[in-house]
């Protein structure tokens, strides 16, 4: 049976639609158009009452929550990333779940604090605690570039958790405009090999231009997608 993405274009779906195009899954993209508010409509609320993307429907089961969608992912294809490991392999199954973890609840939630700073600070406090993140997620930065260093997060071959990783380092380039949260990858070498390196395979430049980005340096020298702000964010 197909499975069903539920994405707008440069949202969190872009991690999963990477994975399931490079695990080579067959799928079926679902557009919800956030500017004319499809995710807070009834029908997509009885799938995620968040009223957030992205959320897959493999059958009849339903999941939301970028994390838990990329392991049933994973479990889907029996492996971590295109050339493996399995996913049985017991030593890679445990550090995909460290990493995993962490990119969700570390990574991903810093960003979505500096991406909607105003949603948890008033207005005059909001350039503080974004500096705040930005020294946080560069401090992440630099523990994830040793650890590459030192051989991957499950080693060498391309795994699901380092396209996570990839993906949110896109989006530190270029979001919030104008306040990124960092200015390009030189301080962090490993880590813009390691993009380069997904940003370079098929299914990754399939998914990019689904979504409306141009797949040269969509990791590695990143650039928004060619969308109104209204089709990207929500936003006018």
């Amino acid at each position: 049976m197909t499975m069903r993405l539920h994405w707008s274009p440069d949202s969190a779906n872009l991690v999963v639609r990477i994975a399931l195009e490079v695990l080579e899954l067959d799928f079926e993209g679902i557009r919800v158009n956030r500017g004319v508010g499809d995710h807070k409509r009834s029908e997509f609320l009885a799938m995620n009452p968040q009223g957030l993307l992205p959320v897959l429907e493999d059958g009849d089961l339903v999941l939301f929550e970028t994390a838990a969608i990329l392991w049933h992912v994973i479990e889907r294809a029996g492996r971590f990333g295109p050339d493996g490991p399995g996913a049985d392999d017991r030593a890679a199954r445990a550090a995909a779940l460290r990493w995993m973890f962490y990119l969700s609840n570390t990574v991903h939630a810093d960003l979505r604090v500096a991406f909607y700073t105003n949603r948890y600070v008033s207005e005059d406090r909001v350039a503080e605690l974004r500096a705040g993140v930005r020294a946080r997620v560069q401090s992440h930065l630099d523990l994830l570039e040793a650890e590459v260093r030192q051989g991957g997060l499950l080693g060498r071959a391309i795994t699901v958790p380092d396209i996570y990783l990839c993906v949110c380092m896109r989006w530190m380039q270029i979001y919030p405009p104008g306040e990124e949260m960092m200015d390009g990858l030189s301080n962090w070498p490993r880590l813009r090999d390691l993009a380069g390196r997904i940003e370079a395979l098929p299914g990754a430049r399939r998914a990019f231009e689904a979504e409306s980005i141009t797949p040269e340096g969509a990791l590695t020298a990143s650039g928004l997608p060619n969308l109104s702000r209204a089709e990207v964010t929500g936003t006018i």
